[in-house]
C-alpha cells in the first residue's frame, strides 16, 4: 500500500504538549527539551489553543527561530471553554467549528506559536452544529493563503469524518483519537480500517491510559501488568512503556503515539519500541488480558 503524496512527513512519535502550562518549564529548559526530542527524531508537536501551551511554546520558538524549520507543528480549534476573550464562550462552554471560529482560532495559534504556518489543523472535537460548507471554506482559505499546509480531525467517529471529508476540497490526512491497551473502542470503531483504505495515519493519543496501566490499582490493570511484564521479559524491554508502544505500534493502521511527558528520559525509553516486534501472541495476550476474556 502507498502513501499519497499529500500525506504529511511526521515524526513516528508526536510529542504532546497539552500539559506544557504545567511543566514550570523557564524558555531556556523548553528549547533544551525541544532539541533533545528532535534529536531523538521526535519532530512532530502538538498542540491547541485551548491548552494555553502554544504562547509558551512560541516565546521559545522567537528565541531560537531555527528550530522552526525542523519541527511539524499540529494545532486544534474547535473548543470554546467559558472565558472573557473573544476565543472564548461567554458563559457555557462548547464545541464550535464554524468558518469564522476556525479561521480566527487559528490566527491566534499563528501568533502565539510565532510562526507563519501550521502543519497540521485539526478540528478537536467533533461539534453536533457542524455546518460543512463553512468548515471546507474555512479550510480553503488558510490553504489558499499558506497558513496551514495540512488537515485532519481528533476524536472524530467514521460518520462524522467521512460526513466532513465528502465536503471538504483538500484531503483529511488524520484523525486524532484515544487508543492504549486500556482503551480498546477503536479497534471496534472501524477508525483503524477507515484509515487504511484511505492511507492516513491515525495519531493516538493516552497511550498509556492516562497512567493507568502503570498503576494496577484496578483487577483490570492489575491484569494488563501482569501479561505487559510478560511480554516486556519475553521482548527484552527495558519498560512497561517500551511494551505499550509497541503493541500500538504493531496495528496496521501506521498509528502515531503521543507522548505526554516532560521527562525527556521517558522519551529516550519510548522510541526504543519502535524497534520491538510484538509477535501476534503476545499481541493478543495483552488484548486478552485487557478484555477478560480470550478469543471466541
Amino acid at each position: 500500500m502507498t502513501t499519497p503524496s499529500n500525506t504529511p512527513d511526521l515524526s513516528p512519535m508526536i510529542a504532546g504538549y497539552w500539559r506544557l502550562q504545567q511543566w514550570g518549564f523557564s524558555t531556556e529548559q523548553l528549547l533544551s527539551f525541544i532539541e533533545q526530542h528532535i534529536a531523538l527524531g521526535i519532530s512532530t508537536v502538538d498542540h491547541a489553543w485551548v491548552y494555553q501551551s502554544e504562547a509558551i511554546f512560541g516565546r521559545a520558538l522567537k528565541q531560537a527561530p531555527e528550530l522552526r524549520r525542523q519541527l511539524q507543528i499540529i494545532s486544534k480549534c474547535g473548543i470554546k471553554p467559558s472565558g472573557n476573550s473573544p476565543l472564548h464562550a461567554r458563559n457555557t462552554a462548547h464545541y464550535d467549528s464554524r468558518g469564522s471560529t476556525i479561521i480566527e482560532s487559528c490566527e491566534q495559534s499563528l501568533r502565539d506559536l510565532n510562526t507563519d504556518h501550521i502543519d497540521v489543523l485539526l478540528l478537536h472535537r467533533p461539534d453536533y452544529l457542524m455546518p460543512v460548507d463553512e468548515v471546507a471554506s474555512a479550510f480553503n482559505r488558510l490553504k489558499e493563503a499558506g497558513k496551514v499546509k495540512h488537515f485532519g480531525v481528533s476524536n472524530f467517529s467514521v460518520a462524522q469524518f467521512e460526513l466532513l471529508r465528502a465536503a471538504v476540497d483538500v484531503p483529511l490526512v488524520t484523525n486524532q483519537i484515544e487508543f492504549s491497551p486500556y482503551q480498546l473502542s477503536a479497534l471496534e470503531s472501524g477508525v483503524f480500517e477507515q484509515s487504511q483504505i484511505q492511507q492516513f495515519s491515525v495519531m493516538a493519543w493516552s497511550c498509556l491510559g492516562g497512567g493507568v496501566l502503570l498503576k494496577g490499582e484496578t483487577e483490570r490493570s492489575q491484569r494488563l501488568l501482569l501479561a505487559l511484564t510478560d511480554v516486556m521479559h519475553a521482548v527484552g524491554a527495558d519498560s512497561i512503556d517500551q511494551v505499550v508502544y509497541a503493541w500500538v505500534l504493531a496495528h496496521p493502521a501506521k498509528i502515531l503515539p503521543l507522548l505526554g511527558s516532560s521527562n525527556i528520559e521517558r522519551y529516550r525509553s519510548a522510541v526504543k519500541a519502535l524497534n520491538i516486534t510484538i509477535e501476534h501472541e503476545q499481541w493478543y495476550s495483552i488484548w486478552q488480558a485487557a478484555v477478560g476474556h480470550g478469543v471466541a
